[in-house]
């Protein structure tokens, strides 16, 4: 079970794209998430006029693995392992592990 999120702050922790901050943009199935402005590669796109599609050469974001990425953290401006603590009112939370912080309320 993956403990991020769709539209988290994350930093890319290996890679071409190492040290790279992004959001998350989508969530994959098989252990990839897609995150904005990493990973980025250009694509050659043959025109189809039915869809309306316009040839050349494109910009895509492609999936990088989960485990390459760590939540960022804005306190410590580094990537954070992240752990779950249960408030008083009985709501699970997620929390920074070096600081003990809430990330989500």
């Amino acid at each position: 079970m993956a403990k991020i999120k769709k539209g988290d702050e994350v930093i890319v922790r290996t890679g071409k794209d190492k040290g790279k901050n992004g959001k998350i943009t989508k969530i994959l199935k098989d252990d990839k998430v897609l995150v904005e402005g990493i990973n980025q590669v250009k694509k050659n796109q043959k025109a189809n006029p039915n869809a309306g599609i316009s040839g050349g050469i494109i910009v895509k974001e492609m999936p990088i693995n989960i485990s390459n990425i760590g939540l960022y953290n804005p306190q410590t401006k580094k990537a954070d392992r992240v752990g779950y603590k249960i408030l008083e009112d009985g709501k699970k939370v997620r929390i920074f592990k070096s600081t003990n912080e809430v990330i989500d309320v």
